[in-house]
């Protein structure tokens, strides 16, 4: 098995290490509705993209009606 002949430095190790962290998600404002919502997501809280709605979202109160 292969060794290294020298011991790598803490900057080079850190140069290396430097693309290790994580990035935060970067989070958008519903047109519609002004909640935080991922990009290229349906809005969870009313079903609008891009200005227009996709799906009807029923509210809590208006299933819990129905059964």
């Amino acid at each position: 098995m292969a060794h290294p002949k020298r011991k790598h430095s803490n900057t080079r190790t850190r140069k290396r290490r430097s693309q290790d962290f994580l990035t935060s998600v970067g989070v958008g404002v519903c047109s519609n509705c002004g909640t935080a919502v991922m990009p290229h997501r349906i809005c969870p809280n009313c079903g609008y993209y891009r200005g227009r709605q996709v799906i009807t979202v029923m509210k809590p109160d208006s299933a819990a009606k129905e059964k």
